[in-house]
């Protein structure tokens, strides 16, 4: 019997992939288990293997094409066996929707003044209907819309493209998600419905032009044009750019961001990776400065499980785990964020190995899906090209994230166990935290923080 090639959850919130490349043809075997297409998504690359054993009997989603979550891939069996008729999950390129019927008025048209009647008319009696509206100006964005929900790349391209008041559209996909065929329909309703004449204006007034609607929410947000000069190109932005660019627009519109910073001294730790730095090469990993941050952010997490929690209009969610995302450089791609779990149950060795094998893989795209989802709580180490503080944004649905500065040696003043303060040259590093005011108040943010310095200042030197 044959057996369906589905695509899987490929992570936290994604909903759909897009297939980059068969690695097999239609009538190549198949092993069970062996990579049979790749899949890209806005956080991950990822291969998708066989299900089962046989021969590739039909590719339903050519290369290219977008397919949500569960969608038919393709069908496994046996060489010549026959395969339910099943439509294919069509690529999401542009459709266009029912041709505009002559007489119809075109975007940009600005519509004539009524004639002014001789004398009063009694008004026309209220349409049983409220028939689709007209075409607006509309600028949504791909992603994650407040009062929508995910807005698909091919439906904010409609909508944009033919004036269409999401808001207006009734979502049939998975939790009412808007899908393309939804807003086709809409478009549909709107060329078959006659559009109401319009009020004449008074005597000696114009009639007003059309009128233009900007929706609520980061997917309203519309970019001023850019001038271009001489010599000027445009470098189209690729998918990893396209989706930093929506997760951090989305971040800033949604939660309040707060900044509080502290300096720690870190001459216990300095001397503590000194002195141990050997001893866990021969164990064949790394020991960067990234461990012992995780390691003290873990501990502040376990103090204030707040900074820990997520928002919801239900309340708190509280998490149990401490799962660390630290975000990591892909140079001019971009930077990704996978997840260290249960960051607290481990030493500072497994933290080391963590992090040397996610930055890894990170940068050789060798990620899966599970490692970049589900953080509670994400450092960012922007100290590593210099920067000595900065203003992160949270990684949703965080409420807080860490900004690790550059460690440099300043003189300080220290005072010693008699009271007696002296100036001394210390390795000092600025700590940052962004976080959610709706959430976490400045007090509770300040403690958190300085609970982060007290493990960083008081490291055991030995052990």
């Amino acid at each position: 019997m044959p057996v369906k090639v589905l695509l899987p959850q490929l992570g936290e919130g994604v909903i759909e992939g897009t297939v980059n490349r068969w690695l097999k043809a239609e009538g190549d075997a198949v092993e069970e288990n062996e990579p049979l297409v790749e899949v890209s998504t806005d956080k991950v690359d990822t291969e998708i293997p066989a299900p089962a054993n046989g021969v590739v009997l039909k590719i339903l989603a050519p290369e290219g094409a977008v397919v949500p979550v569960g969608g038919l891939l393709a069908w496994i069996g046996e060489s010549g066996e026959a395969i339910p008729e099943e439509e294919a999950p069509k690529p999401q390129t542009a459709a266009s929707p029912p041709e505009v019927q002559a007489g119809t008025p075109q975007a940009g048209a600005v519509p004539q003044a009524a004639p002014v009647p001789s004398a009063p008319e009694a008004p026309a009696p209220a349409p049983e209907a409220t028939p689709p509206r007209p075409r607006v100006e509309v600028h949504y964005q791909p992603g994650r819309h407040p009062q929508l929900g995910f807005i698909s790349p091919l439906v904010a391209k409609l909508a944009n493209e033919h004036g269409v008041d999401l808001s207006q559209v009734r979502g049939t996909g998975l939790g009412g998600r808007i899908t393309k065929e939804d807003v086709l329909a809409y478009l549909a309703q709107r060329q078959a419905a006659p559009a109401p004449a319009p009020a004449a204006p008074p005597a000696g007034e114009v009639a007003p032009a059309v009128v233009t609607v900007t929706p609520s929410g980061p997917a309203g947000l519309k970019a001023r044009p850019v001038p271009t000069l001489p010599g000027d190109t445009i470098v189209p932005l690729d998918r990893i750019r396209k989706s930093i660019a929506e997760h951090m627009v989305y971040s800033k519109y949604t939660a309040p961001h707060v900044l509080t910073v502290f300096e720690a001294d870190l001459s216990r730790v300095v001397a503590h990776r000194k002195a141990h730095k050997e001893a866990f090469a021969q164990a064949g990993v790394r020991l960067t400065f990234t461990p012992y941050f995780v390691y003290a952010a873990a501990q502040a997490l376990q103090a204030y499980p707040i900074v820990n929690a997520s928002w919801s209009d239900q309340g708190m969610v509280m998490h149990r785990q401490i799962n660390i995302g630290m975000a990591v450089s892909l140079g001019e791609e971009g930077l990704i964020v996978p997840v260290i779990k249960n960051a607290d149950e481990l030493s500072l060795l497994g933290l080391a190995r963590a992090v040397n094998d996610l930055a890894e893989r990170a940068r050789n795209r060798k990620l899966q899906p599970d490692d970049i989802s589900g953080s509670t709580f994400s450092i960012t180490n922007h100290g590593v090209t210099g920067s000595l503080f900065a203003f992160p944004i949270i990684n949703q649905p965080n409420v807080a994230i860490l900004g690790v500065g550059a460690i440099k040696k300043r003189p300080v003043v220290v005072t010693d166990d008699w009271g007696n303060d002296s100036i001394a040259i210390r390795p000092m590093v600025y700590l940052s935290l962004s976080f959610d005011h709706r959430l976490i108040d400045g007090a509770m943010a300040d403690m958190f923080v300085a609970k982060i310095v007290e493990v960083l200042e008081n490291w055991p030197i030995e052990g």
